[in-house]
């Protein structure tokens, strides 16, 4: 069943606050393999010009895929999860996420397009702190298999 159309340009409310902690940037630097200190030391991290230590760039995905909830688990949009594949996902950063931002996500639907039997859904989170500042735009492109895939 294809995606509903009319979701193109559709946005959603901002995701509640994530508050990013010094333990979850170690984690996620260390999955990553990501070893400069600034990362890990506060001190490394403030000598450097930040003002706590900072997240490798990819951490934005952890709030963005949290933030991709609410459209996966639209019932109106007519998405099977289990047919999806995560097909391109890019950050751009206005800078870099650092210990003690409180995160919210607005996730809009930039485009639905269909190519040999499979959806493909567009999606664009607008990172920002709960105060308002932005921080990063990251674009996805889920692609659902189509039934015959």
């Amino acid at each position: 069943m294809p995606l509903d159309q009319s979701f193109i340009g559709r946005v959603y409310p901002p995701s509640p606050p994530y508050e990013v902690g010094r333990e979850k940037i170690r984690e996620f630097a260390d999955a990553v393999g990501e070893t400069s200190p600034v990362h890990r030391d506060p001190e490394a991290a403030r000598a450097a010009g930040y003002p706590d230590v900072i997240a490798p760039p990819t951490f934005a995905v952890i709030v963005s895929l949290k933030a991709n909830d609410v459209l996966v688990e639209d019932p109106e949009l007519g998405l099977d999860y289990t047919r999806v594949v995560h097909g391109d996902q890019t950050f751009t950063h206005v800078r870099p996420i650092t210990a003690g931002d409180r995160l919210v996500v607005e996730l809009h639907v930039d485009g639905i397009t269909s190519r040999m039997g499979n959806d493909m859904l567009a999606i664009r989170a607008e990172v920002g702190t709960d105060q308002g500042e932005p921080v990063c735009t990251g674009r996805c492109t889920l692609v659902v298999r189509g039934e015959d895939a």
